[in-house]
């Protein structure tokens, strides 16, 4: 019996467990992301105790692939240990792959409403143009801890996200495959954004990508530095200030869905 914790980020869902990852997590996350005939989710989030940091967070996307990096998620990790009592500490340092975070926790109530993440530098790379379906298509490479191509589009509503997505993913430019998001400019301080994430598909949304599309909005001159830059995603709105030294801080939400046992 494995007890676990489905959280959500605007919609970005995950299932939680606090403990070290199994041999067969690659089945497992399969298994319990399945939303047919699982208990639904974009992957599987681990926590542990670090040695290096207040907590160790490993992240699973739905196809077992390991991930780097996870906003969202990260936001999550910080109600889930604060809320269930491994930590009574307002500002966390989570070791992950990316390198170390760090978390500033929002309590209301005894529980976390808010979470503002230190997400670290993002690396802005020259805009790329790649030949999709003998077209050509401009994207801005963008690292923050995780690879994205950054897409801008003059209507994010009618982008081909699930087809384009996909096959931008598999781009011989991007060998290891990549995260894509379809961005338009509202404003200078506003963004709408969609996404198709690496090894999940399209999902509510994408933390790390929010972040990678400021960061290439401000580059690009869209939008200013040292300014919250609000990112309208399918799954609601975040927070996000890039500084003139590139780091990236992201404000959002984190919301415990149920707990749960699944006979494994």
């Amino acid at each position: 019996m494995l007890h676990f914790t489905k959280m959500q980020g605007l919609g970005n869902d995950y299932l939680y467990v606090f403990g070290e990852v199994p041999e067969n997590i690659v089945d497992l996350c399969k298994k319990l992301s399945d939303r047919h005939f699982g208990a639904g989710s974009d992957g599987m989030i681990y926590i542990s105790p670090s040695e290096v940091a207040d907590f160790r967070m490993r992240i699973f996307n739905a196809d077992g692939s390991e991930a780097k990096m996870c906003g969202n998620g990260i936001r999550c990790v910080g109600k889930y240990v604060y809320d269930k009592g491994y930590t009574d500490k307002t500002h966390l340092t989570v070791e992950t792959l990316s390198g170390m975070k760090t978390l500033d926790l929002r309590v209301l109530g005894g529980k976390v409403k808010e979470v503002t993440v230190d997400m670290g530098a993002a690396q802005v790379e020259k805009e790329m143009r790649l030949s999709i379906n003998s077209a050509d298509l401009l994207c801005t490479p963008v690292s923050v801890g995780n690879p994205h191509a950054v897409v801008f589009v003059e209507n994010a509503e009618t982008a081909p996200v699930k087809t384009l997505g996909a096959q931008i993913e598999h781009a011989p430019a991007f060998p290891g495959g990549v995260n894509v998001e379809f961005v338009q400019v509202i404003s200078s301080t506003e963004l709408r954004m969609r996404v198709w994430e690496r090894g999940s598909g399209v999902t509510m949304a994408c933390g790390t990508g929010a972040c990678a599309s400021v960061a290439a909005a401000v580059k690009k001159g869209f939008c200013p530095f040292d300014t919250p830059i609000f990112v309208r995603l399918d799954g609601g709105t975040l927070d996000i200030v890039v500084s003139q030294n590139g780091q990236v801080t992201m404000t959002g939400p984190a919301e415990i869905v149920y707990e749960g046992d699944a006979i494994c």
